[in-house]
């Protein structure tokens, strides 16, 4: 038995795995990355990330939807959209990606091995290669997993009808559906139901919850779910899916919990993720998973045997790439003896590609509240700006969150166009430890969406009783 020796061995081709390899061959260190499926990129490029992103930038090009606030009249679909119109960018997109991820990785040295590893000790793997019988092996002194994460498919659905979808699955669907029901109101349900709607189709969400997205601040989710009712999405919260019949011909026919029955052409169980760790064999390194493959890891990312590091989805919340590609290269700075990076920001920020879209960072009013913390809030709507009004956002706002002792920032939270780029404003002001002041002094272009930072952090001044007097 032949074993190719490597510094570090990487499994998995995702975000997290890319910036491992790629981080430990800026180290000098002789690398191999071991992918399972043919192409790099891993959910976050191939059925995750981009491909849902992707879409969403084609729902809103094909239904015109930009165009109908502007212009006061519905410019959508006046031809019949194909499945080939809407995934074709979607797919260009894709294949660029991966042509990007794999010119990463070679061009800092990494080996890239097509198979399927597990472990044979805790520094040897076997690699499993796409012909029957083909195997290879790699041992290395540091083992990287960032096998990811898959979507959860609950016994009650039978997947194997071409009606029933997981998030992975609905990208290759053949036709696009007249009636979709969504299973779980989570943020790859309410992005998938966002874009479905925005080209046509009638979406229903089901989700048990008595409201979306709890970990938003409460007056976002609430504007998220009254836009997404304007846009078409009917919701039914607090209800769930009791029975899922497939008849032959016909509409799947979804049984509620609340007695209501809801015939639908196409079903995406948005049910959460389970980590990608079953055929690893981890027993034979020495490590158990938890609950749906989750591993364990302490603040440098390494799993309770101390080589082997684990980065991204398979560790669990929260689970996205920007995350995931931070985490692997604290990891492999750590492993390799280099001080670039030490942790991960303590500050994240988050983006949800509904429709609208959403931008946060920091503490919600809702967590302020919890830990005692005496606040003022101020908020400014996009239509307050000229900018809002030429793009046609008239419902978008910034809201941020101040310290009242001091007016430090904590929290910034947005809704509208554009949200998800000007988070980062509210994100480098906290990190800097800036408040109020910083808002004040700063010069915004006119017009733009930007203005509404100083608009929203005059609002809270206001709002804490200081009125210009000396």
């Amino acid at each position: 038995m032949t074993i190719e020796t490597f510094d570090v061995a990487v499994i998995g081709a995702g975000p997290a795995g890319e910036a491992a390899a790629t981080t430990a061959g800026f180290a000098g260190k002789r690398v191999v990355i071991i992918e399972k499926e043919p192409e790099v990129g891993g959910a976050g490029i191939n059925t995750g990330t981009i491909p849902s992103k992707t879409l969403r930038e084609t729902a809103l090009a094909l239904s015109g939807f930009r165009a109908r606030n502007i212009y006061g009249v519905d410019l959508s679909l006046r031809r019949e959209a194909t499945i080939a119109d809407f995934t074709r960018h979607e797919r260009n997109v894709t294949r660029s990606e991966r042509a990007r991820a794999l010119a990463s990785l070679e061009g800092f040295g990494v080996t890239v091995l097509t198979g399927l590893a597990s472990f044979v000790d805790p520094h040897t793997l076997r690699v499993e290669g796409p012909k029957t019988g083909e195997a290879r092996f790699v041992r290395a002194e540091t083992i990287v997993i960032a096998t990811g994460s898959s979507p959860f498919r609950p016994k009650d659905f039978p997947f194997e009808d071409t009606r029933i979808h997981d998030s992975n699955e609905v990208l290759e669907i053949d036709r696009l559906p007249k009636r979709l029901a969504v299973v779980g109101a989570g943020v790859i349900g309410l992005e998938y139901a966002s874009t479905f709607a925005a080209i046509g189709s009638e979406v229903h969400v089901i989700d048990g919850r008595a409201a979306i997205l709890p970990f938003l601040d409460g007056e976002v989710a609430a504007a998220l779910k009254k836009a997404m009712e304007a846009n078409g999405v009917r919701f039914h919260l607090e209800d769930r899916v009791v029975q899922c019949e497939v008849p032959q011909g016909g509409d799947v026919i979804l049984s509620l919990a609340s007695g209501a029955c809801l015939p639908a052409d196409g079903v995406l169980v948005a049910a959460g993720r389970t980590s990608n760790t079953a055929s690893l064999k981890l027993e034979a390194a020495g490590i158990v998973p938890g609950e749906r493959g989750l591993l364990t890891v302490d603040a440098q990312y390494r799993t309770s045997v101390p080589h082997i590091y684990a980065a991204g989805d398979v560790i669990g919340h929260p689970a996205l790439a920007s995350t995931s590609m931070e985490q692997a290269r604290v990891a492999m700075c750590h492993a390799c003896g280099i001080d670039l990076l030490t942790k991960v920001p303590s500050v994240l920020p988050s983006g949800i590609y509904t429709i609208p879209e959403v931008g946060m960072v920091g503490e919600t009013e809702e967590t302020l509240k919890k830990q005692g913390i005496d606040y003022v809030a101020g908020v400014a709507s996009y239509a307050s700006t000229a900018r809002g009004k030429i793009i046609g956002d008239t419902t978008g706002f910034v809201k941020l969150l101040f310290r009242r002792e001091d007016m430090k920032l904590l929290g910034a939270h947005l809704i509208g166009e554009q949200a998800i780029e000007l988070v980062h404003l509210g994100l480098f002001a906290i990190l800097s430890g800036s408040g109020l002041e910083l808002f004040r002094d700063a010069c915004f272009n006119y017009p733009s969406l930007a203005q509404t930072y100083r608009m929203a952090a005059y609002d809270a001044l206001l709002k804490s009783g200081w009125h210009g007097g000396r």
